[in-house]
């Protein structure tokens, strides 16, 4: 893996805070930093592919099939609404 030096900016209080959780996980801070981008991109990109199949979706189908779904059929057991499973015990 191909690493690279980058000169990063930190106000000094979120610097402090960084090192602080980061002793506190026994990980070095610049892990701790990467680790923190990974979780952010992650975040953004999910969000985008949620965007993006949700431009896609067609609400009418869906709610269609939803409407449909479990009509004639009883409950399967655990699928019951809570006060339902307390009534029962």
């Amino acid at each position: 893996m191909r690493k690279s030096n980058f000169a990063l900016r930190l106000q000094p209080s979120l610097l402090d805070e960084a090192r602080k959780l980061a002793e506190e996980e026994g990980v070095a801070l610049n892990q701790f930093i990467n680790i923190a981008v990974a979780e952010k991109l992650s975040a953004l990109r999910t969000q985008g592919y949620i965007a993006e199949r949700a431009a896609r979706a067609a609400i009418p189908k869906a709610l269609g099939i939803l409407k449909r779904a479990g009509v004639g059929r009883q409950p399967m057991k655990g699928d019951e609404f809570p006060e339902a499973r307390r009534k029962r015990r």
